[in-house]
């Protein structure tokens, strides 16, 4: 029998030795301290993230599994539940718990209504959830996890999701319906009002995903922006999902799930009582949970208040919208709808998109992101871009002037790969190939 390709060494290896050899190997790594991704990293400087790493490293040990044993985690997560609420249109009702991401905030909450819909509509045999086609992921992934049928709209022509088509979607199996605040792809807010009006009166679960815009969009609208209404404050809306460490600038992972009411919430947490080890109860999808991210997110939240939060946004609206301002200038490229904040995809009529995210990231070593639907770069403007939003703009503007310049990019290197699935219809093929991918990721 053949041995893996890397194998444990005989004798630990010098603790100095392998610190020198991981700063070597994360050397070709997103250069996300240059402001140079579009998404993934949220950065707020060093002092801050000194800062995170000391609240971080002061309950690296401790496991928020158990908080009895740890009463600091359970004041820390308690209170980082109940200052998200605050600024999401809560009341002293709404409550809710900690998760390590959005993903996982999503996947409790969709497992939290079959729960709930098991209670209070056990005529239900296969549930039903309800998502506009721009939802994450995490809801599919939700499905697939839960056995929950998850049924895509169709957007509006504004790329928002369409209540009525949502509505006109429901049927006896349905027990939930979601919106976003902003979507992850266009950067957009759905118009939750009319859809959790169309939840209440179908007496259906709400779940607004904020895992991009909670600790966004409320103090966008304190900077003085126009921001849709989306949280607590609407009528019908039963639970939103927000991270920490997005735009709250905490550590990862940290995410919050919030419920209308503990009555919800209950349908959350896992208890097994009949096990030799004792009764076994968790708040969520995780064991044992890192008291580092519990601890470093309540730590960001306080250091910043609502005035830091305010000021960042304020900060961050202003490059967006000069990277706006400067994208419209670039006669081939459109912004796609009307982004309500920081978020935006960039997409063209007349050059291939995927082909400009190859020449920006080969030429002038930006790290993109790129999506479908219509074919396009993604970005998520950061207090990082505040140095290097005009760069990005330039940068652009000289890399679609490259695209028309040589066409036959766009045969070449990853915009090839992602224009053949963009136009493969059969889906099974895409995901085939996928599947290969993510292997020859995950392999050494």
């Amino acid at each position: 029998m053949s041995t893996p390709k890397v194998v444990i060494p005989e004798s630990g290896v010098d603790r100095k030795e392998l610190i020198e050899e991981m700063k070597k190997i994360r050397e070709q790594d997103a250069h996300w301290k240059e402001g140079k991704t579009t998404g993934l990293v949220y950065y707020a400087g060093e002092e801050h993230n000194d800062f995170l790493l000391e609240t971080y490293g002061l309950f690296f040990e401790e496991n928020g599994l158990n908080p009895v044993a740890f009463p600091s985690l359970k004041k820390f997560e308690a209170e980082v539940v109940s200052m998200t609420a605050s600024f999401l249109g809560g009341n002293h009702s709404v409550t809710g718990a900690m998760t390590t991401c959005g993903t996982e905030s999503i996947l409790t909450a969709i497992k939290t209504y079959r729960e709930w819909a098991r209670k209070k509509k056990p005529q239900i045999k296969e549930p039903e959830m309800i998502v506009p086609a721009s939802v994450h992921p995490a809801f599919n992934k939700a499905a697939h996890y839960f056995d929950v049928k998850i049924v895509i709209v169709p957007l509006r022509d504004d790329f928002r999701a369409d209540p009525e088509a949502m509505k006109a979607a429901i049927n006896d199996n349905t027990i939930l319906m979601v919106g976003s605040a902003p979507c992850y792809p266009y950067g957009l807010v759905d118009p939750i009002e009319e859809i959790a009006a169309i939840a209440k009166e179908n007496d259906l679960g709400m779940h607004v995903d904020c895992c991009l815009g909670g600790f966004l969009m409320p103090f966008v609208r304190n900077a003085g922006y126009p921001v849709p209404n989306f949280d607590f404050s609407v009528d019908g809306v039963t639970s939103i999902s927000a991270d920490c460490h997005k735009y709250g600038y905490a550590a990862k992972g940290a995410s919050v799930v919030l419920y209308k009411n503990s009555h919800l919430r209950r349908h959350q947490f896992f208890i097994y009582a009949d096990w030799c080890g004792g009764i076994y109860a968790s708040p969520g999808m995780m064991g044992s949970r890192p008291g580092g991210g519990i601890a470093a997110a309540w730590a960001s939240i306080m250091a910043h208040g609502m005035d830091g939060y305010t000021d960042n946004a304020r900060r961050m609206m202003k490059t967006a919208l000069e990277i706006k301002k400067g994208i419209e200038g670039i006669e081939e490229l459109y912004i796609v709808g009307e982004p309500d904040a920081t978020v935006m995809a960039i997409a063209s009529d007349t050059v291939d998109m995927f082909a400009v995210g190859d020449v920006m990231e080969q030429k002038f070593g930006w790290h993109m992101d790129r999506q479908s639907n219509p074919n396009a770069c993604h970005l998520m403007v950061t207090l990082a871009h505040e140095k290097s939003g005009g760069l990005y703009v330039e940068n652009m503007k000289a890399a679609v002037e490259e695209v028309k310049a040589h066409p036959e990019l766009s045969s070449a290197g990853s915009a090839a790969m992602y224009g053949t699935m963009a136009r493969v219809p059969d889906k099974g093929m895409v995901n085939e190939f996928v599947f290969e991918f993510m292997d020859s990721l995950y392999s050494i």
